[in-house]
């Protein structure tokens, strides 16, 4: 099973929106065929390795990531396959959340009297595909926020001159984070500020994350760099459709979305995300943005990299949060990952 775990982590840049999944056969005391989900449209894990194994298949042990599939998507279902192949026994790691699986891979394969094993390293599983996991049970997407800054919390200084705060292994290393996500989100101060790209760049991958600006009076440049590719999403409170006409031109997708206070509705943006079938979400934002997801508790991870400098009291925070009269008010996290990349400190924590 670690080593199906291993050949599904193959596909954390490519997968999307399909879960990363991976699979081995066994015979005896051989491995006979492996494979791994490559991207949507292709065969899934489970095909690749029966392809593998041949005939070998007949009375062999399936290792398999995540429960096979049960109906027909862009591939036909994987349980039928297996079937077909006459496997003695399937071990999974975790249950399919799908509806649309979600035990009905098991179910087929016991009408078929072949053997069902479920829960080995489940925790990993569920790590590898926690994305895709957090859509189909919350119907949200995973939120991962990046931040980077210096020993003192500041992420640029007064002026607005935030390049570069951290070490190249570190960008390369957030660069990771931006290509296994299915969006990256900033919001329209950074924009305005830096006229970023928001592309992997720094690490090789098959696809490039959606990128979702966050404008509540649409303000984006027609010029700006983030609108150089093809249907990015700007999700906005305004209705100014002389400015929603320009943008669509120009290959954007605006989303009229307001709150009660004439912002952009960020709870119903999630949500408008998952029906997109976007898994994971990266906000790359300004402290005020930061500080408004956090606020609305929509945040499940938070990425920092922490520089070995000061930049001083004027410099600018990671996060426009309100004041605390009370320590009982605190956000708690819980520490997942400490580690040295580069020169700088990687820290990453989720809330609980």
């Amino acid at each position: 099973m670690s080593q199906a775990l291993q050949l599904a982590e193959k596909g954390l840049y490519s997968t999307s929106p399909n879960p990363r999944v991976g699979c081995v056969i066994v015979r005896g005391n051989q491995v006979v065929g492996s494979g791994w989900h490559v991207c949507p449209g292709q065969p899934h894990a489970e095909i690749n390795a029966l392809n593998a194994a041949g005939a070998a298949t007949q009375g062999a042990t399936v290792y398999l990531t995540l429960e096979p599939c049960s109906h027909y998507g862009r591939t036909p279902p994987c349980a039928e396959a297996l079937v077909k192949a006459k496997v003695a026994k399937v071990i999974t790691a975790m249950q399919d959340p799908n509806p649309l699986v979600a035990g009905r891979g098991f179910s087929l394969l016991k009408r078929s009297k072949i053997k069902v094993q479920n829960g080995l390293l489940k925790a990993e599983a569920e790590e590898l595909n926690i994305g895709f996991v957090t859509r189909m049970r919350h119907k949200r997407p995973w939120v991962r926020m990046k931040v980077a800054a210096s020993l003192d919390g500041k992420t640029a200084l007064n002026n607005g001159v935030s390049r570069w705060i951290t070490g190249e292994a570190a960008r390369c290393d957030g660069h990771r984070f931006r290509a296994r996500s299915c969006a990256v989100l900033t919001g329209i101060g950074t924009v305005l500020a830096d006229d970023p790209l928001l592309t992997a760049r720094l690490v090789e991958t098959p696809r490039q994350p959606l990128k979702v600006v966050v404008d509540s009076h649409l303000e984006i440049p027609i010029n700006a760099k983030v609108l150089h590719g093809d249907g990015e999403l700007i999700f906005t409170a305004s209705t100014s459709e002389e400015k929603i006409i320009a943008l669509s031109k120009a290959g954007a997708r605006p989303v009229v979305l307001p709150d009660e206070k004439g912002n952009v509705a960020l709870a119903k943006m999630m949500q408008m995300l998952a029906t997109l079938e976007i898994n994971e979400v990266l906000i790359e934002a300004g402290s005020k943005l930061n500080g408004s997801f956090i606020k609305a508790r929509l945040v499940d991870e938070l990425v920092i990299y922490l520089a070995p400098h000061l930049l001083g009291n004027t410099a600018m925070g990671m996060l426009h949060l309100p004041e605390l009269t009370n320590l009982s008010e605190k956000h708690e996290l819980k520490i997942q990952d400490l580690r040295m990349v580069g020169q700088d400190i990687r820290i990453i924590a989720r809330f609980l």
